[in-house]
């Protein structure tokens, strides 16, 4: 008898800004779960890591261009429509309602992906017996309507960006028409909760967590003293909150405190925020990396003296869950300041594992910052309350067995030793 393999339906793989993914597939397969990859997109960085490497499982990649490769998704979709022209017909009244809601041709490229998932790799492989996708907008969409297609169910992980940006239509008939439903922070689960309204399906929190033994070096860390140094590490996005680090840092600058500020990482507002980093006049006191490959971050953890983020939600609404760099900076010893966003009060309680201020307000965030490079009694009591915090419910290898459970209870014959 052949043992059931639950198919992943990723954005893209592998990313380096998702390692909580790469890392929970090599978790849920070292508790002998098959795993299959279902991948939207190719690899953008040339590098990935170390953890990827020990996944054993498949990966096949979807056509990413609706209109470059819709020779490649016209056949099988027609295909499909011949085989089931009854099912077909019923998806396809399916997307053209949510094609009504968002006026979007993604909705006309998922469709098409998900047949094309169904007609060359599912049908072929009988032993993939449910979908699961990660993020709530569009593998989650490859997932429903290859799910539908296929006659198998399906469910979804939703982060951060995908539940705050996205239709809430859309994602409230994904929920009802999924059969579970996870997130990473309570504050997720709350709001999808309130949004499903009477919906049955069951949405669940789990946590990322990290892997505990690869952040130590805490008990080796030294009193801070000037120049200090400050690190950041997050995707130069408007929802990271950079600006109102800056500003801070320029304060600090201002009242005669000596830094070195590190911020690692790139996005789309690289350009803006190196322009920033002029205009204050902080050039001599900050240096940018690039993304960094996550060793050299860790080596950044340890020598840092404290971590600073400044969530806000962005523009469109975007915004944070718990960034996994905050729970790892906790775990290395590293005192954190954030913002009182979204759930980085899960993770960051102020006056407690660290401090938080309101989102664009620089003089706090300086404030803070101040406070937690100065005062040592403070200092050494965040150290150990985030220790603590962390280790009793950010244990990836604690965690990854609830969702396993998780996975278990819903999906009949999956491999629950």
């Amino acid at each position: 008898m052949t043992m059931p393999v639950l198919g992943m339906v990723l954005k893209g793989y592998p990313r380096i800004s998702e390692t909580f993914i790469s890392n929970e597939i090599l978790l849920l397969e070292q508790l002998g779960m098959r795993i299959r990859i279902f991948s939207m997109r190719h690899p953008r960085e040339p590098f990935s890591h170390d953890s990827v490497k020990k996944i054993q499982a498949r990966v096949d990649y979807l056509p990413t261009e609706l209109f470059l490769e819709f020779p490649r998704l016209l056949l099988p979709t027609a295909l499909e429509a011949v085989r089931q022209p009854s099912r077909f017909l019923d998806v396809l009244r399916m997307a053209g309602e949510r094609f009504a809601r968002t006026r979007s041709l993604g909705t006309i490229k998922h469709l098409m992906q998900g047949a094309f998932l169904v007609n060359r790799f599912l049908r072929s492989s009988p032993e993939v017996a449910h979908l699961h996708a990660h993020f709530a907008h569009s593998p989650a969409s490859v997932a429903l309507f290859a799910s539908r297609l296929g006659s198998l169910d399906f469910s979804f992980t939703a982060h951060a960006k995908d539940i705050y940006t996205s239709n809430p239509d859309q994602i409230r008939e994904k929920i009802s028409r999924a059969s579970f439903v996870v997130t990473c922070t309570e504050y997720n689960r709350q709001f999808l909760a309130n949004l499903a309204g009477a919906v049955a399906t069951s949405v669940y929190r789990v946590y990322h967590g990290i892997d505990l033994k690869l952040f130590t070096g805490h008990d080796q860390r030294r009193r801070p003293r000037p120049p200090y140094r400050i690190l950041s590490v997050a995707r130069l996005t408007a929802k990271k909150g950079i600006p109102t680090i800056l500003e801070a840092l320029a304060m600090l600058r201002d009242q005669g405190v000596q830094f070195q500020y590190i911020l690692i990482g790139d996005g789309d507002e690289r350009d803006r925020i190196l322009g920033l980093i002029f205009d204050l006049g902080l050039q001599d006191s900050c240096r940018w990396t690039g993304t960094l490959p996550h060793e050299q971050v860790v080596n950044e953890f340890a020598r840092a003296d404290l971590f600073a983020l400044g969530c806000e939600i962005g523009p469109d609404g975007d915004r944070d869950g718990i960034p996994n760099v905050l729970v790892e900076s906790l775990a290395m010893g590293l005192p954190a300041v954030g913002t009182w966003v979204s759930a980085l009060p899960e993770i960051i309680i102020n006056n407690e594992t660290g401090l938080l201020s309101k989102p664009g307000d620089p003089r706090a965030m300086a404030d803070n910052m101040h406070r937690l490079l100065t005062d040592e009694p403070l200092r050494q009591k965040v150290i150990s309350a985030g220790l603590q915090h962390v280790r009793a419910g950010f244990n990836n290898r604690q965690l990854i067995n609830d969702l396993a459970a998780i996975y278990c209870r819903n999906i009949p014959g999956l491999n629950c030793l």
